[in-house]
């Protein structure tokens, strides 16, 4: 198990496990982020990433990219 922002550009992960606050947890399952739910990594701009969750493309932070383990 690793934090997606380790994942590279192009592999599509399996998302085990979602950290931080419930907050957060709601926020990152309501842009689709869901335990079980694949993610693929699309390009890492300065630590940021673009990726690809339910045919929608989705920018996050590398902090919350780090809530995201894979």
């Amino acid at each position: 198990m690793m934090p997606l922002y380790l994942s590279g550009a192009g592999e599509e992960a399996v998302i085990l496990r979602l950290g931080g606050t419930p907050e957060l947890k709601k926020h990152l399952e309501d842009m689709g982020f869901v335990v079980g739910g694949t993610v693929t990594v699309l390009n890492t701009i300065g630590g940021n990433l673009i990726v690809k969750v339910k045919e929608s493309r989705v920018a996050l932070s590398r902090e919350m990219a780090g809530k995201i383990m894979v």
